[in-house]
């Protein structure tokens, strides 16, 4: 059994609050041009490490989210679970168990801090352990609702018991002693896709696999596709219909050596930079027109809003026009950029609508209250549930526009320990001076060298 702890990369110091330098074209220097590769995506690192470590055989990973918090929880876990886990310069190798964890005798409990992919899957995975499985994390993730999941995993005959507040971690669950009941399972609209998801890649582990029959509004299909996809391109034998709504996943996955794709969600914040900068040019590179990630497709959204997009040679360019136009957009393919949208829109001419937002309440914070309070700081106004509809938010800039002047008050943003709301936030910063973003190390759940690559548009 490997052990990780010893092979953290700390995040550097980084002073709390974090001043953001505004860029420098906004004091008659060139714009910048600049080019980015972020780290491994988060949702592709999660399933991969998950099915390596289920797999039989050793399997490797290229370029995967190995820095990050939520990397790191979900490395520790699926080690204490007996998967042996190397790591090397930009690769982990995992040998698996062959579908079926080495709990040892009377279970297994495992904290995942507030990694909420890692919570949901690993909670699914108690179907391929011999011993009760019990899932925990920190206080704002036995705040996060896993109650769907887990009438899913009672339905298919495991045992389900709360040990604390109702549907929220810690949570207990143990697999049908006999298998089971059913290998066939209806899911309505959920809150989190990740529930369908967590089902769909322990299936290749399941005697007889599984199919899953959804119905209603799927939740951000994006990333079921994604799940789809990602086990197709590993060999697993899945076959859908009728437009996603029916999947099912025969047994079998072997191990596997794959490159990870850059995280498309953290790109999205130079995309974003890109756009607001007045003739910048920010390239993100590793992202093909392929990609599995639904915010790949932030670009698409940027160009309507006025910037230039350009894709060639393994980069996706985006170039800031003068202004940004207001934009109506749909957000359920891509929820992590909502906020990225968000932060582009408080510097656009005029009221920008995102739809499929709802999910955002149930993330790492409530982004849409933090939204509302923050943006709010610099005169943003950002209306939630409009006309009653909790899909839909609303981000109206003040008039005459965000004061970017150079002796503007300063302005500190709360993050509530959530790192997409100190990476978008900080892209204020590169256009209003006097911006300082607090608590700026939860930027290392995902991307702990974000601040330093910001710095290039400095």
């Amino acid at each position: 059994m490997s052990s990780v702890d010893d092979l953290r990369l700390p995040l550097p110091d980084l002073p709390d609050p974090l001043p953001i330098p505004t860029c420098r074209s906004g004091q008659g220097d060139a714009p910048p041009v600049a080019t980015v590769r972020p780290p491994g995506s988060k949702s592709l690192t999660n399933r991969l490490l998950l099915l390596a470590s289920l797999a039989g055989g050793e399997s490797t990973l290229r370029y995967p989210l190995l820095e990050a918090d939520d990397a790191e929880r979900m490395l520790e876990a699926v080690a204490a679970l007996g998967a042996s886990v190397q790591r090397a310069p930009g690769l982990v190798r995992i040998r698996g168990v062959g579908g079926l964890w080495k709990t040892p005798s009377g279970g297994a409990t495992i904290n995942l801090n507030n990694a909420g992919t890692a919570t949901r899957f690993l909670a699914a995975s108690a179907l391929c352990s011999p011993e009760p499985l019990t899932v925990d994390g920190n206080d704002r993730m036995r705040q996060r609702p896993i109650g769907e999941l887990a009438e899913l995993l009672a339905r298919l005959g495991a045992g389900v018991e709360f040990l604390g507040e109702p549907g929220c971690p810690p949570v207990r669950v143990t697999r049908p002693a006999s298998g089971l009941t059913t290998e066939v399972i209806e899911v309505s609209t959920t809150r989190s896709s990740q529930f369908i998801s967590a089902l769909l890649l322990v299936a290749p582990f399941l005697p007889r696999g599984l199919t899953v029959r959804l119905s209603g509004t799927i939740t951000s299909a994006s990333y079921i596709h994604m799940t789809v996809g990602l086990l197709e391109s590993l060999g697993a034998t899945v076959r859908t219909s009728e437009g996603l709504r029916v999947i099912r996943v025969l047994p079998g996955c072997e191990a596997f050596d794959v490159e990870v794709e850059p995280d498309a969600s953290g790109a999205t914040y130079f995309w974003g930079a890109g756009a607001m900068l007045p003739g910048a040019s920010v390239s993100v590179s590793g992202l093909s027109g392929d990609a599995l990630q639904g915010d790949s497709g932030f670009p698409e959204l940027l160009s309507r809003m006025g910037a230039s997009v350009a894709v060639r040679e393994g980069l996706v360019t985006v170039r800031g026009p003068e202004r940004l136009a207001p934009v109506l957009a749909d957000m359920s393919d891509m929820p992590d950029a909502a906020m990225t949208a968000a932060v582009c829109a408080a510097f656009a001419d005029g009221t920008t609508i995102l739809r499929g937002v709802r999910t955002l309440r149930d993330k790492e914070c409530d982004r849409i209250a933090a939204l509302e309070s923050e943006l709010g700081k610099i005169g943003v106004v950002v209306e939630s549930d409009v006309r009653g509809d909790p899909d839909v938010l609303t981000i109206t800039p003040p008039t005459g526009g965000v004061d970017c002047a150079a002796g503007v008050a300063p302005v500190e943003f709360e993050t509530f320990d959530d790192h997409r709301m100190a990476m978008s936030l900080a892209l204020v910063g590169l256009r209003r001076p006097g911006v300082l973003i607090r608590d700026p190390g939860c930027v290392a759940k995902t991307y702990p060298g974000y601040f330093a690559d910001l710095a290039s548009l400095y």
